[in-house]
């Protein structure tokens, strides 16, 4: 269930435990203006049934623990703790008074980052980058000013504007994975469930033989050396192939016998072991490092690696994204977990540019790759200038 808000609040009406007023030029105060809320909370509304349920935390809260957390860098306890003392981000989330009381506990952040799904965030970045865009001075040589609906579209209409293009990974929150600590890290959690399924069999049958000490020790002598040989390293992920292997076979096993049921956390774990058990067994047969939709967290099995070229790291985990670039205000193109060519998405860039302003850019800048035959086309028939160059070597 929820309730929508009667109204939001302004500045002016937040009420400190103390004499004083909260400073208009605060960056969270600012960032407040930005956000259309209403909006937010009519679509945050829709997804929960009415009168059914405990009433649900406001969009406003959830969004802002979310933007939080991700402006200051700081884990979810940790995002709790700042809202709760700090009066601007208790105004930023729409506490209506200072308050001295954690807004909410932080296991629920889980629960937020489900409901802001990228769908979501894509339109609300696409609401605040419009808004934002109506309230550019028509004098620095932005598109026209622009609505939040969809303009009418004139095919006659002259081109404008000027759009920036380019793509860039946003990491994920992993550990640096070797195909020794994935295995490893799949061992302890296979272990963990075949003690758990061997609990109310314990005295019927013999516990499973795991030689966990045996697997932990092999795995310290190989990761606590600096450079281990490939000699000594292929044996290491062989013998911990072979624990995970043994594992794998107790567990189908025990779940034969065990009157327990896994939870579902544990049914995803050994799902997502089993695909990584027979990545690694293939690449350790024919001694390479690629496999298709490789994965590179247990936690996060959805995060690929991402090879970029770059200097500081050739190789990035996490999401592909692509971003154009419009009077400052990026809007979201593409988001993806595997690698895809950046020069594809212009087209489409081009057209989410004239759905948005109603008119083509006429002028795009971006890295030599969006630079082939299709695309030259493409801006030679609609009278945009494609300015091709190497931002990377800009930087």
């Amino acid at each position: 269930m929820y309730r929508k808000p009667k109204d939001q609040m302004s500045i002016e009406d937040f009420i400190l435990p103390f004499e004083g007023k909260l400073n208009k030029n605060n960056r969270w105060v600012q960032l407040a203006s930005m956000i259309p809320w209403e909006k937010i909370e009519n679509k945050y509304a829709s997804l929960f049934p009415e009168n059914v349920g405990n009433v649900a935390k406001p969009a406003r809260l959830a969004l802002s623990a979310l933007i939080i957390k991700e402006k200051l860098g700081c884990s979810d306890r940790e995002t709790v703790e700042q809202i709760k003392e700090n009066p601007y981000l208790q105004y930023f989330a729409g506490f209506r008074e200072y308050c001295d009381e954690p807004p909410f506990d932080f296991s629920l952040m889980v629960h937020f980052r489900k409901r802001f799904n990228l769908e979501t965030m894509q339109e609300i970045n696409e609401m605040i980058c419009l808004a934002e865009q109506d309230n550019k001075d028509e004098d620095d040589d932005p598109p026209p000013t622009v609505s939040g609906e969809p303009p009418k579209t004139n095919e006659n209409k002259k081109n404008k504007g000027k759009l920036i293009l380019d793509a860039t990974c946003a990491p994920a929150d992993i550990r640096y994975p070797t195909d020794l600590s994935l295995l490893n890290e799949a061992r302890e959690k296979l272990e963990a469930i075949i003690d758990t399924l061997y609990l109310p069999l314990k005295g019927a049958i013999n516990k499973p033989r795991t030689y966990r000490i045996k697997a932990r020790k092999q795995y310290l002598k190989i990761a606590k050396q600096k450079q281990p040989s490939k000699k000594k390293f292929r044996r290491a992920v062989g013998q911990q192939l072979r624990f995970v292997a043994r594992d794998l076979k107790h567990i189908n096993k025990l779940l034969e016998q065990s009157p327990v049921k896994l939870t579902r956390k544990h049914k995803e774990q050994l799902q997502v072991i089993k695909e990584l058990y027979r990545q690694q067994q293939y690449m350790y047969k024919n001694k390479t490092h690629r496999v298709e939709n490789r994965i590179v967290s247990i936690s996060q099995p959805h995060v690929r690696p991402i090879v970029r070229g770059k200097v500081s790291a050739a190789t990035e985990f996490g999401a592909k994204v692509a971003i154009s670039l419009v009077n400052g205000d990026a809007f979201l193109e593409r988001l993806s977990w595997n690698n895809f060519n950046e020069g594809t998405t212009l087209i489409a860039s081009l057209e989410n540019y004239k759905q948005r302003f109603g008119f083509y850019p006429e002028t795009v800048i971006a890295d030599m790759i969006y630079r082939n035959r299709d695309n030259l086309q493409y801006c030679k028939t609609k009278g945009i200038v494609l300015a091709a160059q190497n931002l990377d070597a800009r930087r």
